[in-house]
């Protein structure tokens, strides 16, 4: 059992904010996500593209971004449960939380936020025949790559043609034996460096582009041995080891939706006069994943509903504590490691 002061459900920006807050109130925080890795959107559908509207960063990768947020909350050692989603919950009689994950995690928190940005991501799957047999029991179809180890020395096929089917033909062109990318296009959508590295390696050798085509059906008994290629009318065939299609996630609201709050288009509502609160007490709704009256989905509203959201938790935790806020550059930032961070000290000198 993983115990927590606040149980944070997405690895998003508003969820990994939300650990910086928590901490600044001494209060412990695990993070559960669907994805491999922390970062939600902008890790995975476009980590190399700029934003634009996070105060004090002219212009931001939103791989970055995830970088600054994670070495930013880094102090306060937070906890992950990662490629995992969030499926049931039980309210205790002390008004805490147990939530189960679909692979029987089981997670005890005295609050908990859903920062899930638009729900949990889903691969959106080819409809190819038989996709449903190979895609288990690792015969060859992955919709992730969680362990890149996992293909060196193999035969590789890549499906897509954005930022993460680019990115991970330059990555596993030097892990495994061969990497095909196959896009139904001649044009990529993806960062220009990107799509440059992939036609360098193309003519090194390193990596075989097939376009425009598609990827038709499989062939093997008890797993992916060979795929079948559709270019220009004419079919070809493609031994593969691994065959991972990249053409972005779908979002869902996932078992949440079933967990008794008050769901509006998809999306939770939410006390946006006071703190962010569901109709459930104990239970927040932070980012995307929320709903009131003028609503705006930007990251920044995200940070500042978290910022809220943690406030409350403390009361909730600490009835009858006041808690005086003061800025950082005031009070300094304690971590849970032992280390802090505070503002040089005035010098106190006389001046001839």
């Amino acid at each position: 059992m993983i115990e927590t002061d606040i149980l944070i459900i997405g690895a998003g920006p508003t969820g990994l904010f939300a650990v910086f807050e928590a901490g600044l109130l001494q209060l412990k925080c695990h993070i559960i996500d669907a994805l491999p890795q922390p970062g939600g959107q902008l890790a995975e559908l476009y980590p190399k593209k700029p934003i634009f509207d996070i105060p004090g960063y002219p212009e931001v990768l939103a791989g970055d971004l995830v970088t600054n947020l994670m070495e930013q909350i880094k102090q306060f050692q937070p906890g992950f449960t990662l490629a995992e989603t969030a499926e049931t919950i039980e309210k205790l009689e002390d008004g805490s939380f147990i939530v189960t994950t679909n692979k029987g995690t089981k997670h005890k928190a005295k609050a908990i936020a859903i920062a899930g940005g638009l729900g949990t991501f889903e691969p959106r799957k080819p409809i190819l025949k038989d996709i449903e047999f190979y895609e288990k029991e690792d015969r060859g179809v992955d919709y992730f790559v969680k362990d890149p180890e996992k293909y060196r020395n193999k035969n590789i096929v890549i499906a897509g043609g954005g930022d993460s089917a680019l990115d991970w033909s330059v990555f596993l062109s030097n892990v495994a034996s061969s990497v095909t990318l196959i896009h139904r296009r001649n044009e990529f959508r993806g960062a220009l460096d990107s799509v440059e590295k992939v036609q360098e390696l193309k003519s090194a050798g390193k990596i075989k582009l097939i376009t425009p085509a598609e990827v038709v059906g499989f062939k093997g008994t008890e797993r992916i041995e060979s795929i079948d290629v559709e270019m220009n009318g004419a079919r070809m065939n493609v031994p593969t080891d691994y065959f991972i299609p990249l053409f972005g996630l779908t979002p869902k609201l996932g078992a949440i939706a079933n967990w008794g709050l008050e769901i509006e288009k998809n999306a939770i509502k939410v006390n946006n006069a006071l703190d962010y609160q569901t109709n459930i007490d104990g239970i927040y709704a932070i980012g995307d994943v929320n709903t009131y009256p003028g609503k705006l989905k930007l990251i920044l509203c995200g940070f500042h509903e978290a910022t809220l959201m943690c406030q409350s938790v403390y009361n909730r935790i600490n009835p009858g504590k006041r808690y005086v806020l003061k800025y950082t550059t005031v009070s300094g930032v304690d971590g849970f490691d032992g280390t802090r961070k505070e503002a040089e000290k005035a010098v106190v000198k006389s001046i001839d």
